[in-house]
């Protein structure tokens, strides 16, 4: 790699942890892909072809990741409903939060929320380890008897 192409990729990573902390701070807003890549003056391809050399999958599908954490904290509080969870990270459609939420959870949200939580005194690190979504939809089904 020549030292101009190696400045260029740690640059291009420099802005790609930008937009990644964007998607982190601000999940529930309403973000797209040109709206990211306009902020660190690059094109969504190239925004999403660099997203997914560095981080292993696409913005899109980080941001969704994201927010099914959240929703999954919020479910297991039980402060909140399923349609409430859903709003408040930033879906508009019920049928798509839950849906994804299966795909990434391997359970339906409401079958979620009535799971018992995780064993009291685990410190919140710990519980988000324990209970983070599997991406790219590799969320066992549950076996049916």
């Amino acid at each position: 790699m020549t030292t101009s192409t190696l400045e260029q990729r740690l640059s291009d990573l420099a802005l790609l942890r930008r937009v990644r902390d964007r998607m982190d701070r601000e999940f529930a807003a309403p973000l797209d892909v040109e709206n990211l890549a306009s902020g660190v003056h690059m094109s969504a391809g190239h925004l999403c072809r660099e997203f997914k050399r560095a981080y292993g999958e696409s913005p899109y599908q980080y941001l969704m990741t994201r927010r099914i954490e959240r929703a999954m904290t919020l479910l297991r509080r039980g402060e909140h409903s399923v349609t409430e969870a859903c709003f408040a990270v930033g879906f508009s459609s019920l049928g798509t939060f839950s849906t994804r939420f299966t795909e990434l959870v391997g359970t339906p949200p409401s079958v979620y929320r009535r799971m018992p939580n995780a064993p009291a005194g685990l410190p919140g690190c710990v519980t988000k380890e324990i209970t983070r979504p599997i991406r790219n939809r590799e969320a066992v089904a549950p076996l049916r008897a």
